[in-house]
């Protein structure tokens, strides 16, 4: 053989296997290709990651579970060691809240003309903790309701509430948040939930 023969052949033959190679793997059964976002998929995500799936934060349905009557009714002392319900809000008034304005937002999705408070204060302070297991279940029921709502939403009408459903769940992180703040003040919260 020449070695003008060598340098032709070891150049094809690095080629040929290489291709067979990249051939093989991209047959290999694996992880499939992931599907491109959509505007439906993203908004679903984000109602999830606020209501029942632990992803870059602690959901509300972890952040609630296991909470008692007495341990929801706990308002926090303010930095002068003074308890001032109509600022500071126990889990409970912060639930009833996301309650009010989830379900409020529902009603409007659906085109239907939902109830005002009085004030934003109302829809902390009409929490009463002898229904803590009724508004919890509520609370599910709205976040499962709105996510429904989304699916079969039609493409045209999803774009222009989109942002809409986006503030919701920025919303309910942004309170959820604050559901775990507080449990952990009150020393009922399990790190073991998410949240050291």
């Amino acid at each position: 053989m020449t070695h003008l023969t060598r340098r032709f052949i070891t150049p094809s033959i690095i080629l040929l296997l290489s291709t067979a190679t990249a051939s093989l793997w991209a047959q290999t059964p694996g992880k499939p290709s992931p599907t491109p976002a959509t505007l439906r998929s993203v908004l679903l995500s984000e109602l999830h990651s606020t209501h029942d799936t632990a992803e870059w934060f602690t959901p509300m349905n972890t952040a609630v579970a296991g909470l008692t009557a007495e341990q929801a009714k706990w308002v926090p002392r303010n930095a002068q060691g003074k308890l001032d319900p109509n600022a500071d809000h126990s889990v409970g008034m912060l639930v009833h809240h996301l309650v009010f304005w989830n379900e409020n937002a529902l009603a409007r999705l659906q085109g239907k003309k939902p109830p005002s408070p009085n004030s934003n204060d109302q829809t902390f302070n009409d929490f009463d903790a002898a229904h803590l297991n009724d508004i919890v279940q509520r609370l599910d029921q709205v976040m499962k309701e709105l996510e429904t709502e989304v699916e079969k939403m039609p493409e045209e009408k999803l774009a222009t509430v989109a942002t809409t459903i986006s503030h919701i769940s920025t919303h309910n992180a942004y309170h959820t948040g604050q559901i775990v703040y507080v449990r952990k003040l009150q020393g009922s919260w399990n790190p073991a939930n998410g949240v050291k």
